[in-house]
């Protein structure tokens, strides 16, 4: 009985322990409230695993090593921003338009990359044309061929893209390869990796995982950018991945993925490409000198006249950027705000700055797929619709498939398309990659996209919406509490 009666004594006092330690590092670290008060609840009620949760995933680590070298090289990358600011300062500026301005000067102010104007882009929307469009620069590549996913899946069309990349490695083209090590991790495990690997390609999993790793770095702190950047002239980006989506995740049930990208030629290329050079440099080391002699970064002609700002984002930057950003975004609306997104989870902040817009008389439109590949991002996500009907925003549920694209127009002239979503993971835990687009022609052809988007949802009504069981609405609230957390 004196033993049972120490051990309860020792394991009391080593919990209460453990919870003020952790309740005085959660209190310091001075994250967002909702965050901070979910890791609280988390450590206090669940004894021991409630701590070695939070050790896990409840904060940003990113690894010595890694962040080693990204202060190795900050000094030169920073050099180099530079000269893309005194190169961009020198081009004509545009009319002057108050929103649009200071959305480019807070980008530049917190990442460093101007707005460089005189682009070409091409939007997309349908997964054949992106492939094949690919793999026609692919195919014509001359000296370099780099490629950023966080999933690539072997099967159709993605083997088309690395039969393409074999043919280029064989005509002597460097081609790279930097994948996520968890999203792509079964294709780093196939043959056609091995097939590549032979073939000359140099193929990378960022962010590797494993349980030692885990003692010193965060494990679902993950690579999500989609960029390919041809011979430093063509450059692409968006929300598909390196899979095709006739067999990508069947077994989900949600229908095909549907997916955007932009293919793009001109000066922001070069910003895309020191993007991908810095990743693989930060995953690699394999030594920036090496690395500039066998990469095409340059300044690049004038293309066309669109004005782009490419805004990297992720958790060994400042993991606040991309969400200040939007939020600007989100307030500089007068007219018309949509956006598309897969997982909508926002916080707060940005929860407040949508109804905020919907109040002001800004016509809002929320597009989400009406089925999602996870249950709690799904109840997570409903469990604020309420809030947001009754303030005016109108919510379009996507039949067509799980809507993958990640978009926002504001008012016909400013345009945001990348790979960031609106849920906490995205905005301050992921590598991210978006561009912000200052151009009528173009936000109109994404907000043409977005429309089409909308005629094949289901638009929400509020009454209706109220009438779902209390089973539903308890799951919904419950998972709401979990969404600081995701």
């Amino acid at each position: 009985m004196k033993d049972f009666t120490l051990t309860t004594t020792l394991l009391f006092t080593a919990h209460w322990l453990i919870v003020i330690a952790l309740s005085i590092r959660v209190i310091m670290r001075r994250r967002p409230v909702g965050a901070s008060l979910a890791w609280l609840a988390v450590i206090f009620s669940v004894p021991f695993v409630g701590a070695v949760f939070y050790f896990l995933i409840g904060e940003s680590r990113i690894g010595d090593q890694y962040l080693a070298r990204a202060a190795s090289i900050h000094d030169l990358y920073l050099s180099w921003q530079v000269a893309l600011q005194k190169r961009a300062s020198r081009q004509e500026s545009p009319a002057e338009r108050t929103a649009v301005q200071a959305i480019q000067v807070h980008a530049e102010k917190v990442v460093g990359f101007p707005t460089m104007r005189n682009n070409e882009l091409h939007l997309m929307d349908h997964f054949e044309e992106i492939f094949d469009t690919i793999i026609e620069d692919i195919t014509h590549a001359k000296s370099t061929c780099h490629l950023e996913f966080y999933i690539w899946t072997v099967g159709g069309k993605a083997d088309e893209v690395a039969e393409a990349l074999i043919g280029a490695a064989q005509r002597g083209v460097i081609c790279r390869i930097l994948v996520d090590a968890v999203g792509s991790k079964e294709f780093l495990r196939s043959d056609m990796t091995q097939r590549l690997r032979k073939s000359g390609v140099h193929i990378v999993a960022s962010l590797p995982v494993g349980p030692f790793r885990m003692l010193m770095t965060r494990a679902d702190l993950r690579n999500h950018r989609k960029i390919i950047v041809i011979d430093g002239e063509i450059a692409y980006t968006g929300s598909q991945n390196l899979v095709d989506p006739r067999f990508f995740k069947q077994e989900e049930g949600v229908g095909q993925w549907v997916d955007a990208m932009v293919r793009m030629e001109g000066p922001s290329v070069e910003a895309l490409a020191g993007t991908f050079l810095e990743d693989w440099e930060l995953d690699t080391g394999e030594g920036l000198k090496a690395l500039e002699e066998t990469s095409d970064i340059r300044s690049i002609p004038d293309k066309g006249s669109i004005p782009v700002q490419v805004v990297p984002s992720g958790p060994a930057i400042r993991p606040e950027i991309i969400h200040q950003l939007l939020l600007t975004t989100i307030y500089s609306a007068q007219k018309k705000l949509i956006l598309t997104t897969p997982y909508f989870v926002p916080d707060d902040a940005l929860l407040t700055a949508l109804i905020s817009a919907a109040h002001r008389g800004v016509d809002v439109i929320i597009v989400v797929p009406d089925v999602v590949d996870s249950r709690l991002v799904h109840y997570a996500s409903r469990s604020l619709f309420d809030n947001l009907l009754s303030a005016g925003v109108s919510i379009a549920a996507f039949k067509g498939g799980l809507l993958h694209t990640k978009s926002i127009t504001v008012d016909d002239e400013i345009c945001v398309f990348g790979t960031v979503n609106l849920d906490m993971r995205s905005l301050w835990l992921n590598f991210e990659i978006s561009l912000f687009v200052y151009d009528l022609g173009f936000t109109q052809q994404v907000r043409r996209m977005q429309t089409k988007y909308i005629d094949q949802s289901n638009i929400l009504n509020l009454a209706d919406w109220r009438k779902r069981s209390l089973i539903q609405r308890f799951k919904e609230n419950a998972a709401q509490l979990v969404g600081p957390l995701l």
